[in-house]
């Protein structure tokens, strides 16, 4: 688990809380489950419970949401009629001799979801702003910066331009912002183009935009990418302070990260 943790990646542990009749598990039996799906610890107390169990925890590690399922260790025919007749939601029928029923909590744990900030050098205001928002919000808060003057402390600090972001094992539940202000703009977009970031957003000008979109498509980036793209990052609310610029950028985080996604304008609008 230590392992699978340091490498931010996902995983799920599967609980026996309670049996029923003949079991081979006993209350306290668990596994481990990699973001492979495939059992990497522990026991069930034996393989037939244990990939119905496996598809289970697959679902938890996709939406992120533990569930307790009964498992029924039924002959074929009550297997097939549980299964196929009349399936239930929370119940597994599995085909064995054993005659009994156990309860598994499937939980599966996460890396915490990060605000990746990629700065230009420098004191910047709304750099600043988005680390002590960031925080407040429960994201682990990353920033990468060449040259950083900041009066919060992040949780995570690199000392770099953004060009390589490779350190930082860029993953599905990031969320990057980059306030390069024009210089390395295309370069570090085109980097994060690579990368399952769960959103990319850019602070830019429409002008500077549209030179930026230009090139990474030349470079050959995805339309897919760049219809992705929240730039100019941030939502319409008439911010103009940095604290207020903040705020709405992180409001475009937050929609995204409940399935809330905000359209931009167009680039030519």
């Amino acid at each position: 688990m230590s392992e699978l943790a340091s490498r931010r990646e996902p995983f799920a542990v599967a609980t026996v809380t309670k049996t029923e009749g003949s079991t081979l598990a006993k209350v306290g039996f668990k596994i481990l489950i990699s973001p492979e799906c495939d059992v990497v610890g522990g026991t069930l107390g034996g393989g037939c419970p244990e990939g119905p169990i496996v598809e289970v925890a697959r679902a938890a590690m996709r939406d992120g949401v533990a569930q307790v399922v009964r498992v029924h260790l039924v002959d074929t025919e009550r297997a097939v009629a549980g299964t196929v007749v009349s399936p239930t939601a929370g119940e597994i029928y599995v085909e064995t001799n054993c005659g009994g029923t156990m309860e598994v909590f499937v939980e599966p744990m996460m890396p915490t979801e990060r605000l990746v900030i990629v700065a230009q050098g420098g004191k910047d205001d709304i750099e600043g702003a988005l680390v002590h928002l960031g925080k407040a919000l429960g994201f682990q808060v990353v920033v990468v910066d060449p040259v950083p003057v900041l009066e919060e402390t992040p949780d995570v600090l690199h000392e770099a331009d953004g060009t390589d972001l490779g350190p930082i094992a860029i993953g599905g539940r990031d969320y990057v912002v980059v306030l390069t202000k024009g210089e390395r703009d295309v370069a570090i977009l085109e980097g994060l183009s690579r990368t399952p970031a769960k959103f990319v957003g850019l602070l830019a000008s429409r002008h500077r935009l549209r030179g930026n979109i230009a090139e990474l498509r030349r470079r050959g980036v995805s339309e897919s990418f760049l219809n992705a793209l929240h730039a100019p990052v941030g939502l319409n609310i008439g911010a103009l302070t940095p604290p207020e610029l903040a705020l709405a950028i992180l409001g475009d985080v937050i929609a995204t990260k409940y399935g809330k996604d905000v359209p931009h304008k167009p680039l030519d609008g």
